[in-house]
């Protein structure tokens, strides 16, 4: 490093030294000439200015090094100090794991950490085994997959609210897969980004069942105990109360039928693409229903059903949903589109239904197979003769069977036997573990084999990535649906 400095040092005088010389031996020849004394001075000036202008040219060259070089120094040396404060951190880190990981596994409260997206990024074991699930069923995980469709729905818009940047506290009563009933305290707590940003929420629940609040099953001689009649009883309340926050008023039969009468429930669908992906196949799509207060006041959708189930009034709703879906497919025509939509329990048991079916396929002159009518594979298994008679009946009128939520509890195709359906639509919660879970995917695969012997399409649920997409196809699924195909959007669009 010295020998460079000093080369670099004597190299600047040897090249003044040069310089000088050069410049006094053109002088000296130049005032040998014949030219006159004018003359010569004007040509030494110019001479001079170069050498001088090549002289400060050399000297920034050499400046901006030195600068270059100082500056090369100091990040070095700054690396370094990061590079070991970053190994001290490591080491405190791995010194603190098993302190931290101790209060991970002995903290009563249920913790879990989900981002925007509602993907799980964090959990504690209380989280998992109140659950019932494995840490990989949870670990990456969306959170409608982790806690069910159902409570992902009653929670949210708590959910929304924690990514607003609010901290929000509820109770809620879950029924474990035991049949137990558990009292929770449950806090959504943002979590926000260096830039201030909420980037997702840490979800906290303490169990504070009370001795009279846990209710087992059944009691040793099979009979379910007397508390569950006072559990329904509560449930009778919580609808009521919800049906005045809803509505406003008491009576919420009376103000949903108003709300049909008066146009304040809107039809939305969302796509069901064939795959491939861009393949040409027909797009069909599944009918959603919405009502306006739903976006006005952040309320989950489907928050009415409950109401309307309570009240009796889901075959008059389903009634409105099928004649508006005809109205609207009468005067757009979509070629070769299939409508699926999704009938209340009460309508597939009203012996006036297949009627109606006719009469308002005939008023608006739509094919029938354009209409699927998704019956439940729980369903399918809780009321089999009520289940295969309506769609018995159904067909009779042309229209087309979908079978839904396959694959949730168990693959059986037993079931199904001695009727016929058009479309198995796979459960979401086997769709999504198929990446992860070879569980998953050999059940997945199976379905689509059976299908495809008896001329029944699939249909995949909860579609959510491009990647899953891809599988899907590799695997033959017929149709996807879920945000990764398409958000919902309302039917007139």
């Amino acid at each position: 490093m010295q020998k460079q400095h000093l080369f670099r040092t004597i190299r600047n005088y040897v090249a003044a030294l040069a310089v000088i010389a050069t410049a006094a031996a053109l002088v000296f020849t130049i005032s040998f000439t014949r030219s006159s004394l004018p003359w010569t001075a004007f040509l030494t000036g110019v001479l001079v200015s170069a050498i001088l202008a090549e002289a400060v040219r050399a000297s920034r060259s050499e400046w901006l090094l030195m600068r270059r070089t100082a500056q090369l120094a100091a990040t070095k040396n700054k690396l370094e100090r990061e590079t070991l404060l970053r190994k001290h951190a490591d080491q405190k880190n791995a010194s603190d794991h098993p302190r931290l990981r101790l209060m991970d596994e002995s903290m009563s409260t249920m913790v879990a950490l989900f981002d925007a997206q509602g993907q799980c990024h964090y959990h504690n074991r209380a989280f998992h085994d109140w659950l019932g699930l494995r840490p990989e069923q949870i670990a990456g995980r969306h959170i409608r997959e982790i806690l069910g469709p159902k409570v992902s729905a009653e929670i949210a818009t708590a959910v929304r609210q924690s990514l607003d940047g609010q901290e929000v506290r509820y109770e809620r009563t879950q029924e474990m897969t035991n049949g137990a009933l558990y009292h929770l305290s449950i806090t959504h707590v943002p979590q926000y980004d260096d830039s201030g940003k909420v980037n997702g929420f840490y979800f906290m629940a303490e169990d504070i069942t009370g001795r009279n609040d846990l209710n087992p099953p059944q009691t040793a001689s099979g009979e379910h105990p007397p508390t569950v009649g006072d559990y329904q009883a509560g449930q009778e309340l919580y609808i009521d109360a919800f049906s005045e926050q809803l509505t406003g008023q008491k009576d919420a039969g009376k103000h949903i039928i108003n709300a049909i009468e008066q146009g304040e429930f809107s039809l939305f669908c969302q796509l069901i693409a064939p795959l491939p992906l861009n393949s040409g196949g027909a797009e069909h799509y599944e009918i959603l229903i919405r009502l306006q207060e739903e976006e006005e006041e952040l309320l989950p959708p489907g928050a009415f059903f409950p109401l309307a189930e309570k009240h009796g009034l889901m075959p008059y709703l389903d009634r409105w949903v099928i004649q508006h879906v005809l109205a609207w497919s009468s005067s757009h025509r979509r070629k070769d589109s299939i409508f699926f939509i999704n009938l209340a329990a009460a309508t597939m048991g009203d012996p006036e239904f297949p009627e109606f079916l006719k009469t308002v396929l005939q008023e608006y002159e739509v094919p029938a197979n354009s209409l699927c009518f998704e019956v439940t594979d729980a369903e399918l298994s809780q009321r089999g003769e009520n289940a295969a008679e309506f769609i018995r009946q159904v067909r009779a009128c042309g229209c087309q069977v979908a079978l839904s939520g396959f694959g949730r509890d168990n693959v059986s195709f037993d079931r199904i036997r001695g009727f016929q359906v058009d479309f198995i639509k796979i459960d979401g919660s086997l769709i999504m573990g198929i990446q992860r879970d070879p569980v998953n995917l050999a059940k997945v695969s199976s379905i689509d084999r059976v299908a495809k012997k008896i001329g029944v399409r699939t249909v995949a649920e909860l579609v959510e990535s491009d990647e899953l997409i891809a599988k899907l196809s590799e695997l033959g699924i017929d149709y996807a649906q879920g945000f990764g195909i398409s958000h919902p959007r309302a039917l007139d669009e």
